[in-house]
Formats: structure tokens, C-alpha cells, sequence
């Protein structure tokens, strides 16, 4: 794994990613959901809210490097505040 520069960050984000998505596949298994309309006035599921909520996060997270430098504590709690508005109302 020389050809790649790991770090314990990067790790940390792709076991993150990982498990959201094994998480997400045992409850679609588990628990079917019917699409649901949301202010987005399309029909979203679970998956597409966590595809949504992953590139908008994608997205803040690069604007906030751009406009705010490294300091990125703060730019993980506007992703979470994000994430929550996403499943709640799209």
C-alpha cells in the first residue's frame, strides 16, 4: 500500500462510507420503504437521501476548504445539520 499516502483520516472516511452503506443495504433488506415525495416534489428513498446527503457534504466540504482554509471540525457539523434537513424533509 506504498503507492497510496493512507492516513488514519482517510481510513477512518472510507470504513465511515463503508459501513453507512452495508448499514443502509441491512435495513432496505430488512425493512422495505415505499418512496416518499419530499420538498424536492420527487419521490426519494433512503438511498437516494444518503447519495444526496453525501455529494452536497462532498460539496460543502471542498467550499468550506476553499473559503475558510483546514479548520474542518466546523465544516463536519454543517454536514450533519445538512444531513439531517435531507432525511427529514427531501
Amino acid at each position: 500500500m506504498d503507492w497510496m499516502a493512507w492516513t488514519w483520516p482517510t481510513a477512518i472516511f472510507f470504513i465511515v462510507i463503508a459501513t453507512t452503506l452495508i448499514v443502509f443495504t441491512v435495513l432496505a433488506a430488512r425493512y422495505p420503504e415505499t418512496p416518499r415525495r419530499g420538498v424536492l416534489g420527487m419521490q426519494t428513498t433512503r438511498g437516494d437521501r444518503l447519495f444526496i446527503t453525501l455529494l452536497g457534504s462532498a460539496f460543502i466540504n471542498l467550499a468550506w476548504l476553499g473559503l475558510v482554509g483546514a479548520s474542518q471540525p466546523w465544516a463536519l457539523l454543517v454536514c450533519l445539520v445538512y444531513a439531517a434537513a435531507v432525511f427529514r424533509w427531501v
